[in-house]
């Protein structure tokens, strides 16, 4: 185990994870999907614990959850906003909302902002080329961005934060 001084999880939530998906390597997706939705993210000792439930090793667990880029190892803010960085994305702008939304709230690809508000991930493609360029924030998709509409779209959730 990690001997990290961090907080620990309350691994019993996984408990009826693994009664419906038993210790099946073969359902390791699907377990990390199901422990990602229950924590926010996936704490090294839910990783830990999950190896030990799926007869997988821990390496084996890290390497599927830093292959596919759905998973977080780091928390995330309150509000998730994924910039599409795809190619009818980047053709239309998708650089200059970037570096307005870096640039307005402090923030850098990958990273979250100070108050925990808002966490910002560049993703290849959100499927909505016809509505470039996009961002989702949540599950919320706005298309047809400038960088000045992306950053008035963000200030309008930290208002409605602080309301």
């Amino acid at each position: 185990m990690c001997s990290c001084n961090h907080e620990k999880s309350d691994l019993s939530l996984l408990d009826d994870v693994f009664k419906k998906y038993g210790n099946d390597s073969g359902n390791l997706i699907t377990v990390l999907q199901k422990a990602q939705e229950i924590y926010g993210y996936l704490p090294i000792d839910v990783i830990y614990h999950i190896a030990a439930n799926t007869n997988s090793t821990p390496a084996k667990v890290i390497g599927v959850a830093t292959f596919y880029t759905q998973f977080r190892l780091k928390p995330v803010g309150k509000h998730l906003v994924m910039l599409c960085k795809g190619t009818a994305c980047h053709v239309n702008g998708a650089d200059g909302i970037e570096k307005a939304i870096c640039e307005e709230f402090n923030i850098e690809d990958g990273g979250t902002t100070e108050d925990g508000l808002f966490s910002l991930k560049n993703v290849a493609c959100l499927g909505c080329c016809s509505l470039s360029p996009v961002m989702m924030i949540d599950d919320v998709t706005y298309g047809s961005l400038t960088p000045e509409k992306a950053v008035e779209i963000l200030h309008g959730l930290k208002k409605e934060a602080a309301e």
